[in-house]
């Protein structure tokens, strides 16, 4: 039986125009049945019967208060969580929203290829990817580093690129434990060509898998 996702692509600020090729690219990344809304009350019913949520490129505040304390009861019960993206830059709000995820976006320089450096292979998000990993993104910098309170998968290589503003450690890809629930988060996936990229789809499917416990 397929694993059933919910996609999540509401914005109150800014929209990316990736959003629809990543949307398509979670129906067929892998065997996963998808149900897609930008509808917030979505979130005022039931969200056990999903192996996980995922927050693409979501921006603003995009819940109600029902549905933050829906979605706050079903990660801490086990579900899981997938952030790409703008999710970072989403529910700024919400408390607990910025410790499910870790992190908060900050700023980023302007759209350029660069380096990711792999961390920890050992990661169904990262494990088939080169030790330094040549992409084009946003290069997110976040308002604190989340070393300490995730587990760091990859960090942005800041001399690869032009404009970097956290320093030698700058994570970029993590993954972490809240409550029962698993919440997996990936700063990249800015342009719609990246959901074509290989290994960009394979990073996303590890991601997406591990938080609903499927690897």
């Amino acid at each position: 039986m397929s694993a059933r996702l919910l996609v999540y692509t509401r914005t109150t600020g800014y929209r990316h125009e990736s959003i629809p090729a990543g949307v398509e690219a979670v129906r067929t990344i892998g065997d996963f049945e998808v149900d897609h809304t930008e509808d917030p009350q979505a979130f005022e019913r039931s969200l056990d019967g999903y192996a996980a949520v995922v927050f693409l490129s979501t921006s603003g505040e995009v819940l109600t208060p029902a549905g933050r304390e829906r979605l706050a009861a079903y990660v801490e019960s086990g579900g899981g969580f997938t952030g790409v993206h703008a999710a970072a830059c989403t529910e700024y709000d919400w408390p607990y929203y910025g410790e499910l995820l870790g992190a908060r976006f900050g700023r980023h320089p302007e759209y350029q290829p660069g380096k990711a450096v792999v961390e920890d292979r050992d990661h169904p998000a990262t494990r088939h990817l080169p030790a330094v990993w040549d992409f084009a993104d946003e290069w997110y910098d976040f308002r604190s580093n989340p070393r300490g309170s995730v587990r760091v998968l990859a960090c942005a290589e800041e001399s690869s690129y032009d404009g970097g503003g956290m320093g030698e450690d700058h994570p970029l890809v993590w993954c972490r434990e809240q409550g029962s629930g698993r919440v997996f988060y990936t700063a990249l996936g800015h342009a719609a060509e990246a959901y074509d990229d290989p290994d960009f789809r394979a990073h996303l499917l590890g991601g997406v898998n591990w938080s609903a416990g499927l690897d």
